[in-house]
Parts: C-alpha cells; sequence; structure tokens
C-alpha cells in the first residue's frame, strides 16, 4: 500500500503589479507541493478572495492601491475564525510599513529582491506553524517602538520566569526551537512548552508578535 503525498500548499498572491505576481506564480508553481490557487491586485480584492479560498499562505504586497497590506491583513486576521499565514512583502528591510504588518498580524516578511529559493523556503516554513523572523530586520523595526531610559515595563514581563525570559531573548535572536534546545541543553517538546507559556503571558499569536511585544513591552531595551 502506497502513502499519497499531502496535497500542495493553497498560495494567494496579492500585488498591484501584474508582472511581480506573475513571476512569483512561475517560481511557486515550479514546486510540486505548491500551488496558487488565486490573485488580487489591491487589499480591496484580497480581503473576499482568502474568505472565499481560504488559502494556507497569502503573500501581501504592503504597499497597495485602495487598502493597503496592512489594513487587508487586520481584516482578514480579524474576520477568519482560522485565518491563513500572511507573509508581507516589501521593498525595504526598514519599511515601517512592515512593522505595522507585523503588529496586524502577519507572521514574517521578504524582501522583493529574495531569491527564489528564500521564497520557496519562506512560504513552506510559515506554512508549518513558524514565523519568518530576520532578527536584525525586527529588531531596527521594534525597538524603534521600545520605550527609552527606565520607565515601567509591562505587567506581563514580572510574570515570566528566569527560563521563560532567557528564552524569549532567544527567540528575538531568531533562533528556532530546535536551536534553541541545544543552546539550552534542554529537550525539544521542553522548549515548545516555554515557548508557548512566552505567546501566553505576552498575549502573542506567534514567535513574531512576542519579539514585538518584548520591545514595545520594555522586556526588551532600546539599542
Amino acid at each position: 500500500m502506497t502513502s499519497q503525498s499531502p496535497p500542495p500548499l493553497r498560495i494567494v498572491l496579492a500585488d498591484d503589479e501584474r508582472m511581480v505576481r506573475t513571476a512569483l506564480r512561475v517560481i511557486l508553481e515550479a514546486e510540486p507541493d505548491l500551488e496558487v490557487v488565486g490573485e488580487a491586485a489591491d487589499g480591496a480584492e484580497a480581503v473576499p478572495l482568502v474568505r472565499s479560498l481560504a488559502p494556507d499562505v497569502v503573500l501581501m504586497d504592503v504597499r497597495m492601491p485602495a487598502i493597503d497590506g496592512i489594513r487587508a491583513t487586520e481584516q482578514i486576521i480579524a474576520t477568519m475564525a482560522e485565518p491563513p499565514r500572511i507573509v508581507v512583502v516589501t521593498t525595504f528591510e526598514n519599511d515601517a510599513y512592515v512593522y505595522d504588518a507585523l503588529r496586524a498580524g502577519a507572521c514574517g516578511f521578504l524582501l522583493k529582491r529574495a531569491r527564489p529559493d528564500e521564497l520557496i523556503g519562506a512560504v513552506r516554513l510559515v506554512a508549518r506553524g513558524d514565523s519568518l523572523l530576520f532578527p536584525a530586520a525586527v529588531r531596527a523595526l521594534a525597538s524603534s517602538h521600545a520605550p527609552g531610559g527606565r520607565g515601567p515595563a509591562a505587567p506581563w514581563v514580572t510574570r515570566l520566569t528566569e527560563r521563560e525570559a532567557g528564552v524569549l531573548r532567544l527567540m528575538a535572536t531568531g533562533l528556532s526551537n530546535h536551536e534553541m534546545s541545544e543552546r539550552l541543553g534542554v529537550g525539544p517538546q521542553t522548549v515548545k512548552t516555554h515557548v508557548a507559556a512566552v505567546l501566553s503571558k505576552t498575549g502573542s499569536r506567534d514567535r513574531t508578535q512576542a519579539v514585538i511585544a518584548a520591545y514595545e513591552g520594555g522586556f526588551m531595551k532600546k539599542d
């Protein structure tokens, strides 16, 4: 009896440039486990399309006419019981729009100059529940919103155990659960438990949200 391959990951592309959407489609559909099921030219088209198709992943241009990628992300996250994983696509690492999109619920971002293998890897990564976290870029974006000086930290900071605090600092460096397991000398399941506790205490949907909370909540101070 032969085992069946899992169905391909279903992807929606949202970008106001047709050539960009075409290029992304060509790259993604060259992979047998990836399928582009819909395209939108702006956020106004993207929101109802995503609701109707319920894809696994959305590649969302951050700057689009009518409704931009930030507002579209907010609407998708707020109105779907099981929203897809949303990756915003931008031209610049320091795009302030990216930070707002991450706060709105995007699980990461890609640069438009990313190589095909980086694009494909990113889609697979977020589809399995991980965050697409570029530590240096997220630190640069988040630290600009971190409180300066010695102001009071968010209440959740004092509720973290010492190990949870250490895990959050490692999460901010972009380490995976496996890498944190090796760094801390504990089993992967133990790390997973600590990560889950961090997400719960910071009120975060995923690791990217937790890193943002760490900066905005005063856990990690402005560089």
